[in-house]
């Protein structure tokens, strides 16, 4: 259904932009008037607008917000408030610009007959797959309100399990980020000046000594131009690389097997899709369609392909759980009990168990690698300049001991 972009005078007689969807410009304004607006300006919004419109929408909102949005919308739609009425609601209490200018979009397009799935679905830079799918589904089944509350709650616990990730790296990243920053001043500005002074003694230097001066060298010569061209080609190699699938497979799989660092990766892929597909199921989606959208969202290949194999086996007739078994992903427990809950026909339970089982584990996980990884950054940084102190002051003090 076309778009038109309009301007008109509300009932506080101010100006007013916004759009609004309708079969043509005389329906898009007798929708306004219907609204108690007066039209001065009605175009059409074509394709090469739309696409420009949206242009600055690319910077995905924060989801503590969207959850935010979406708990307050299902608190308002439980009490009994239409859903236009609660949208114009939110979009005066949503303090990010761009989400509230989708959100203004979306209930325009709700006030002229337009679901609220069709309308969020041009905004996948806010909701994503999972959002969207379980939006529709509570809207045919008549169970919004509930949907929203068990989506704000799922986004909730994601968050959670994020942020305790965020929080166990944030101490490493910042130890490593100052000791390669101290490490680069040392070698480009304090090495130089030491060099002046060794060369000047005329004496036999070290090994070290020299190896240090030759990195010092590089790091202030044009070659570090050519190492930084170098690391960039790497990169963006490696970016085009994991856009294959076969490049995205090897990498996921590297990073399974990384010692210590793998299994807590297994786990936190495990729980996030034991509980995406939990969710899903308890909002109404069929196991397939549940699959479907689960093995676009994993966030990783490995078990996206596991979860295809699923869904296929389940529209053939037979279970979900060797396929997932078979990937490496699920651990034989695991890939049991969700066997155990199809044939009981409590999946759904067993999958929320196994996700909070998970998020259990993962957080021992995460303390216990807290607590060997910050000591070993610690004695690594102090390794690396203790060599370089004692390269450095090392040929001095030889130096001083031979004038005496």
């Amino acid at each position: 259904m076309p778009r038109f972009e309009y301007i008109a005078i509300n009932p506080a007689r101010k100006s007013e932009k916004g759009t609004v969807t309708a079969e043509n410009a005389f329906a898009a304004r007798k929708h306004l008037r219907a609204r108690g607006l007066h039209p001065t300006q009605v175009e059409q919004v074509r394709m090469e607008t739309t696409r420009k419109s949206l242009g600055h929408l690319v910077r995905k909102s924060g989801r503590k917000q969207i959850a935010g949005f979406t708990r307050e919308l299902a608190t308002m739609l439980n009490s009994g408030i239409k859903l236009t009425e609660a949208l114009s609601v939110l979009v005066g209490q949503v303090s990010d610009p761009q989400l509230r200018a989708a959100v203004t979009e979306i209930r325009d397009r709700v006030v002229t007959g337009e679901s609220l799935a069709d309308a969020m679905d041009e905004y996948n830079q806010f909701f994503d797959l999972i959002y969207i799918s379980m939006i529709r589904v509570g809207e045919v089944t008549g169970t919004l309100p509930e949907t929203l509350g068990r989506m704000a709650a799922f986004m909730d616990k994601r968050q959670r399990l994020e942020a305790k990730m965020a929080t166990v790296m944030m101490y490493p990243i910042i130890l490593m980020f100052v000791c390669i920053v101290v490490v680069l001043v040392i070698m480009i500005v304090v090495i130089p000046q030491i060099t002046e002074q060794l060369a000047r003694t005329g004496q036999d230097l070290p090994w070290m000594t020299m190896f240090l001066m030759g990195v010092s060298n590089v790091l202030t010569s044009a070659w570090v131009l050519a190492i930084a061209a170098g690391i960039t080609a790497l990169v963006l190699l490696y970016k085009r690389l994991v856009r294959t699938h076969r490049g995205a497979y090897l990498r996921d799989r590297l990073l399974l097997n990384l010692p210590g660092f793998g299994p807590l990766l297994k786990q936190r892929i495990v729980s996030r899709f034991t509980s995406t597909l939990a969710t899903l199921m308890g909002s109404g989606l069929s196991m397939a369609e549940s699959l479907r959208v689960v093995s676009q969202v994993t966030g990783n290949v490995i078990m996206a392909d596991a979860i295809k194999k699923a869904r296929e086996r389940i529209l053939s007739g037979a279970d979900i759980a060797t396929p997932l078994r078979d990937s490496g992903v699920l651990d034989p427990t695991i890939a049991h009990m969700v066997t155990v809950g199809e044939k009981s026909g409590e999946l759904e339970q067993m999958l929320k168990m196994i996700s909070d089982n998970l998020e259990a584990s993962s957080d021992v996980v995460i303390e216990r690698l807290s607590a060997i990884v910050e000591p070993v950054i610690i004695v690594f940084m102090a390794l690396i300049i203790g060599a370089i102190m004692y390269a450095t002051l090392m040929p001095l003090f030889q130096f001083s001991v031979t004038q005496f």
